[in-house]
Protein backbone atom coordinates (compact mmCIF):
# COMPACT_ATOMS: atom_id res chain seq x y z
CA UNK A 1 0.00 0.00 0.00
CA UNK A 2 2.93 2.45 1.02
CA UNK A 3 4.28 1.82 -2.29
CA UNK A 4 1.53 2.74 -4.42
CA UNK A 5 1.08 5.95 -2.15
CA UNK A 6 4.85 7.10 -3.26
CA UNK A 7 4.82 6.03 -6.72
CA UNK A 8 1.52 7.72 -6.74
CA UNK A 9 2.88 11.34 -5.03
CA UNK A 10 6.05 10.85 -7.63
CA UNK A 11 3.22 10.58 -10.72
CA UNK A 12 1.59 13.48 -9.12
CA UNK A 13 4.83 15.45 -8.35
CA UNK A 14 6.07 14.60 -12.50
CA UNK A 15 2.71 15.95 -13.99
CA UNK A 16 2.49 19.05 -12.06
CA UNK A 17 5.85 20.03 -13.33
CA UNK A 18 5.51 19.09 -17.06
CA UNK A 19 2.46 21.00 -16.59
CA UNK A 20 3.45 23.85 -14.95
CA UNK A 21 6.56 23.59 -17.49
CA UNK A 22 4.49 22.89 -20.86
CA UNK A 23 1.88 26.18 -20.10
CA UNK A 24 5.14 28.49 -18.84
CA UNK A 25 3.13 29.41 -15.48
CA UNK A 26 4.75 29.82 -12.35
CA UNK A 27 2.73 29.05 -9.05
CA UNK A 28 1.66 31.93 -7.39
CA UNK A 29 3.18 30.63 -4.35
CA UNK A 30 6.65 30.37 -5.89
CA UNK A 31 6.40 34.03 -7.45
CA UNK A 32 5.15 35.36 -4.10
CA UNK A 33 8.28 33.28 -2.22
CA UNK A 34 11.05 34.52 -4.64
CA UNK A 35 9.47 38.20 -4.97
CA UNK A 36 10.93 40.20 -2.20
CA UNK A 37 11.54 44.18 -1.32
CA UNK A 38 15.30 44.29 -0.86
CA UNK A 39 16.01 42.55 -4.25
CA UNK A 40 17.34 39.80 -2.39
CA UNK A 41 16.71 36.23 -2.30
CA UNK A 42 16.47 34.05 0.50
CA UNK A 43 16.63 30.54 1.08
CA UNK A 44 13.00 28.86 1.22
CA UNK A 45 12.40 26.70 4.71
CA UNK A 46 11.71 23.28 4.32
CA UNK A 47 7.96 24.40 5.83
CA UNK A 48 7.79 26.83 2.32
CA UNK A 49 8.37 24.05 0.50
CA UNK A 50 6.36 21.55 1.49
CA UNK A 51 3.51 24.04 0.73
CA UNK A 52 4.60 24.89 -2.34
CA UNK A 53 3.77 21.03 -3.32
CA UNK A 54 1.05 20.23 -1.28
CA UNK A 55 -0.35 23.48 -3.29
CA UNK A 56 1.04 22.11 -6.76
CA UNK A 57 -0.36 18.69 -5.87
CA UNK A 58 -3.84 19.69 -5.43
CA UNK A 59 -3.61 21.90 -8.40
CA UNK A 60 -2.81 19.16 -10.77
CA UNK A 61 -5.66 17.00 -9.57
CA UNK A 62 -8.26 17.18 -12.23
CA UNK A 63 -11.75 16.40 -9.70
CA UNK A 64 -13.07 18.26 -6.92
CA UNK A 65 -12.32 16.13 -4.04
CA UNK A 66 -8.66 15.48 -3.66
CA UNK A 67 -8.26 15.71 0.07
CA UNK A 68 -10.00 14.84 3.30
CA UNK A 69 -10.44 19.03 4.06
CA UNK A 70 -11.53 19.64 0.29
CA UNK A 71 -15.29 20.54 -0.31
CA UNK A 72 -17.22 18.82 -2.55
CA UNK A 73 -19.66 20.75 -5.03
CA UNK A 74 -22.64 20.33 -2.79
CA UNK A 75 -20.34 22.49 -0.22
CA UNK A 76 -19.68 19.42 2.15
CA UNK A 77 -16.16 18.29 3.43
CA UNK A 78 -14.75 15.29 1.27
CA UNK A 79 -13.70 13.28 4.22
CA UNK A 80 -13.12 9.58 2.74
CA UNK A 81 -14.58 10.30 -0.62
CA UNK A 82 -11.48 12.04 -1.06
CA UNK A 83 -8.67 11.12 -3.67
CA UNK A 84 -5.94 10.83 -0.97
CA UNK A 85 -8.36 8.73 1.27
CA UNK A 86 -9.24 5.95 -2.30
CA UNK A 87 -6.89 3.36 -3.02
CA UNK A 88 -6.10 3.27 -6.20
CA UNK A 89 -6.05 6.12 -8.52
CA UNK A 90 -4.49 9.51 -7.53
CA UNK A 91 -2.63 10.18 -4.80
CA UNK A 92 -2.32 13.86 -3.99
CA UNK A 93 -0.27 15.26 -1.63
CA UNK A 94 -2.47 16.69 1.52
CA UNK A 95 -0.95 17.35 4.71
CA UNK A 96 3.01 18.19 5.11
CA UNK A 97 3.55 14.80 6.67
CA UNK A 98 3.04 13.38 2.58
CA UNK A 99 6.24 15.47 1.54
CA UNK A 100 9.42 13.20 2.26
CA UNK A 101 12.79 15.13 2.88
CA UNK A 102 13.32 13.99 -0.56
CA UNK A 103 11.22 15.60 -2.00
CA UNK A 104 11.76 18.66 -0.34
CA UNK A 105 16.00 17.78 -1.62
CA UNK A 106 14.84 17.63 -5.17
CA UNK A 107 12.63 20.89 -5.13
CA UNK A 108 16.04 22.53 -3.82
CA UNK A 109 17.69 21.15 -6.40
CA UNK A 110 15.35 22.02 -8.79
CA UNK A 111 14.91 25.55 -8.35
CA UNK A 112 18.19 26.59 -7.09
CA UNK A 113 17.42 29.96 -8.56
CA UNK A 114 15.11 30.65 -6.01
CA UNK A 115 17.12 30.22 -2.85
CA UNK A 116 20.23 32.06 -3.44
Amino acid sequence: MMRLVSLGLVLVLAVSAVGASASGAEPRAREEQSADKGGSKKRLSDAQIRKILIDESIAAYDGNCPCPYSRARNGSRCGRRSAYDREGGAAPLCFPADVTAEMVQAYRDEHLDLEE
